[in-house]
């Protein structure tokens, strides 16, 4: 098993360094799952969309009935502090959290007066962006009859790990999943993208995944710089005859796909603008 890389957690008032573990066996979200998350990057001196990242914390909270205990600017300025405590060149992950401690009425719900916050940072390097192998996954999003998909929550990520162990399985880095209807929704970890024809496409943010602050910027700087970017209803077939695909999100950013299936892909012009957009836009924002 790997060592801990360099962590900071700020918990009730204070910086901890190291992996010290804070919730215990009658801690609601480690029984019954009412943890919400979220996640930033620190790269090459800056934090883009920090601010983004945690506003949506506060509304994943709230979504899931918890009772958030900081504002916006005070979890992006508690951030940029712990960011500090690492070395300027350090690619960071910036995980912001609420849970609750104790169960409401009945013991299932969650008691929204005992949710409690922490922040952990710790270095994670980027990912290198040379292509994942991919493929359909048997599994299939939820609906919002049937989970909280409006909030980052921890419950929701257990089906994505079913679908990665069984893609990984069968010798892929990552899978496709669809909604309820069949068509496409995300990757298992990310938001997915293709071109064809020179055109950019993304399945519309329909509810059953959450539309990520990377998809976003994306999908915005394409359409600033003069690119043609759709989101729409997409299948499996049109991702079988697309001529690129690549994943946006927060821990890889802009990364390509090389195979889907066992057709192998190069990666193209779109990804490489997408790509080259947002690091820009990061290192300007």
């Amino acid at each position: 098993m790997s060592t801990w890389s360099q962590t900071f957690t700020y918990l009730d008032g204070e910086w901890f360094e190291g992996n010290k573990p804070i919730i215990g066996p009658r801690t609601h979200a480690f029984w019954l799952g009412s943890s919400v998350f979220d996640g930033a990057r620190a790269f090459e001196g800056v934090t883009p969309d920090l601010d983004q990242h945690c506003a949506r914390l506060n509304r994943s909270a709230k979504a899931m009935w918890l009772k958030p205990t900081m504002s916006d600017e005070a979890i992006t300025n508690l951030a940029l502090e712990g960011v500090k405590k690492f070395p300027k060149d350090a690619a960071l992950y910036i995980r912001p959290m609420y849970w609750a401690e104790r169960s409401g009425a009945t013991s299932v719900p969650p008691d929204p007066e005992s949710t409690r916050f922490c922040l952990t940072i710790y270095e994670a390097p980027l990912p290198k962006p040379t292509g994942i192998a991919i493929t359909r996954s048997p599994f299939r999003k939820p609906t919002a009859e049937t989970m909280p998909i409006n909030a980052k929550a921890g419950c929701l990520y257990p089906n994505n790990g079913r679908a990665l162990m069984e893609a990984n399985a069968r010798g892929f880095d990552n899978c496709i999943l669809a909604d309820m209807l069949g068509n496409v929704a995300e990757l298992a970890t990310a938001n997915i993208f293709m071109a064809k024809d020179g055109i950019v496409y993304t399945p519309a943010a329909n509810g059953t995944f959450l539309n990520g602050v990377t998809r976003q910027r994306v999908l915005k700087l394409l359409r600033e710089a003069g690119h043609e970017a759709r989101e729409t209803t997409l299948s499996f077939e049109d991702f079988d005859n697309a001529d690129e695909i690549f994943y946006v999100g927060n821990f890889g950013k802009v990364a390509p796909v090389r195979r889907l299936e066992g057709r192998d892909l190069q990666p193209g012009p779109l990804y490489r603008k997408a790509r080259e957009l947002y690091w820009e836009y990061a290192h300007s924002a």
